[in-house]
């Protein structure tokens, strides 16, 4: 695969902002910029385009490699065509398999070699499971493509990376599933990712607490004691940097942060909330264990602002970069 083989952008939800997104990303390219082609309804996008006042324009491609070549020009899309009209703000059920599909070819055209990584547009994960989709998100989707992989969520800015060790789960439940296991296998394909995927050749894992103050030495509960300690201990015989518990009050502040290269939270707030606080425009969501760059911007379908023109495109941009960099680390 040569440098210039294209970056693949899904659809999302099309009732969402992906759309507009899509379009604002292409106007915000730059010279040198690797070309990135979307897996979207191109009729859909040209009217998108037109409402909203945006100088895009689209051009129907046939095959991933054609992307380089349109890309200076106009937006190259790869046909996924829609079976009901959209209206902004209200998902229908009749277009999840579209939805569905442009991730499906995303991933096959990965696994083929013809693209350098894949950049998702959010999803509307109830309207996918009103329609029969059995998962919980992108995440578990994208792994069981992938043929079953072990894969691990990380969220990632400048200043944090974090990885919820349970994802999407209820609090409740979340507690209830938190194992050693889990925590183990997190802080191994985390290791290896920053090491693949961010060139940090010695990753250091800060592993966060369940409970406030670690649990108080147990006053506050033992889930510290009984199964987070012996899973650092676990990691650092394998010759992990993990250290931890650490409260989750103070691990995130500024003059916190740079003793560690990515934090294992144990559940999905403990992670988001943090990153969302420092860069909620610039954070991207990263799926490590992939055999493919896969990359997603930091928030959902945006569905009260859809059609307005006011979606901002940073994150999905931040997401195309960063999908950008770690391709060229994996030498496409």
């Amino acid at each position: 695969m040569s440098t210039t083989a294209p970056l693949a952008v899904t659809m999302g939800e099309p009732a969402g902002v992906g759309g507009e997104l899509s379009l604002k990303a292409w106007q915000a390219r730059h010279s040198g910029a690797r070309p990135f082609f979307v897996l979207d309804d191109p009729d859909r996008l040209a009217a998108l385009a037109k409402q909203l006042g945006l100088d895009v324009p689209v051009q129907t491609i046939a095959r991933p490699e054609q992307a380089a070549a349109v890309f200076r020009a106009a937006l190259p899309v790869l046909p996924v065509h829609l079976a009901a009209p959209v209206t902004p703000g209200r998902p229908d059920v009749a277009n999840a398999p579209a939805t569905i599909e442009a991730i499906e070819r995303a991933v096959q055209f990965a696994k083929a070699g013809a693209i350098a990584g894949i950049v998702t547009n959010p999803i509307q994960k109830k309207t996918l499971q009103d329609a029969g989709f059995r998962h919980p998100g992108h995440t578990e989707f994208l792994a069981e493509l992938a043929g079953g992989v072990e894969v691990a969520m990380m969220l990632a800015c400048p200043q944090l990376r974090v990885i919820p060790v349970t994802i999407h789960l209820s609090l409740a439940d979340a507690v209830k599933s938190l194992d050693g296991e889990q925590i183990v296998r997190a802080g191994r394909i985390a290791a290896r990712g920053l090491r693949d995927l961010f060139g940090i050749a010695h990753p250091r894992l800060a592993v966060a607490a369940l409970n406030p103050h670690a649990g108080e030495q147990g006053a506050m509960g033992d889930e510290e004691r009984r199964i987070i300690v012996p899973a650092i201990e676990a990691l650092q015989r394998e010759g992990i940097a993990a250290h931890g518990p650490a409260p989750a009050d103070t691990m995130f502040h500024a003059a916190a942060r740079p003793a560690y290269d990515v934090a294992l939270c144990m559940y999905h707030d403990q992670a988001l909330i943090p990153i969302k606080t420092i860069d909620f425009a610039g954070g991207v969501n990263v799926t490590l264990g992939l055999p493919f760059v896969r990359t997603s911007p930091d928030h959902g379908t945006a569905l009260d602002i859809a059609g307005s023109g006011r979606a901002d495109p940073a994150s999905l941009l931040a997401a195309i970069d960063m999908a950008d960099d770690m391709a060229r680390r994996r030498g496409h």
